[in-house]
């Protein structure tokens, strides 16, 4: 008898990191609680990607949240997708909506949001904040604890 986990083609197994973000597949797994409002987040403290200009690096303290509806993102999947933009040339704004609507077009949740939180390069932070909507009535949702940039002091 089939599982759902049948379909899946990383977990459980050694993946090597995607090339480009176009190459990276993300996966999704059913909800087991469809039906009921919830946030499931995801932080990504060490996010990396390039310049798309000079090809230094830039980093970002990503969180993604989401009420989903049908689908979850499988993690593992999320986690090598979000990789992949190591070596991947985008602008801040690109990478973050670009991340967002991907995951958004994968699940289709009742609603998604990301924040971006980018460090500084020639003494700038940029942060990047993209949702889908309202959040939905009756859904709690914390703060997502990135305080802005302040530098030294």
């Amino acid at each position: 008898m089939a599982h759902y986990t049948d379909a899946l083609t990383q977990l459980g197994s050694a993946t090597a990191l995607p090339q480009s973000p176009e190459e990276a597949v993300l996966e999704r797994v059913p909800n087991p609680q469809a039906g009921t409002a919830y946030v499931v987040r995801f932080t990504q403290p060490e996010f990396t990607s390039l310049c798309p200009l000079t090809g230094q690096p830039d980093f970002a303290h990503l969180v993604i949240d989401y009420v989903p509806r049908d689908w979850l993102v499988e993690s593992k999947s999320l986690k090598l997708f979000l990789g992949s933009f190591r070596n991947h040339g985008a602008f801040h704004e690109d990478c973050t909506v670009g991340i967002g609507r991907r995951i958004e077009e994968l699940l289709q949740p009742d609603w998604l949001r990301i924040g971006g939180y980018w460090y500084p390069r020639g003494g700038m932070p940029i942060d990047v904040f993209w949702q889908t909507g309202p959040v939905p009535a009756g859904v709690w949702l914390p703060d997502q604890g990135v305080p802005g940039y302040r530098g030294r002091g």
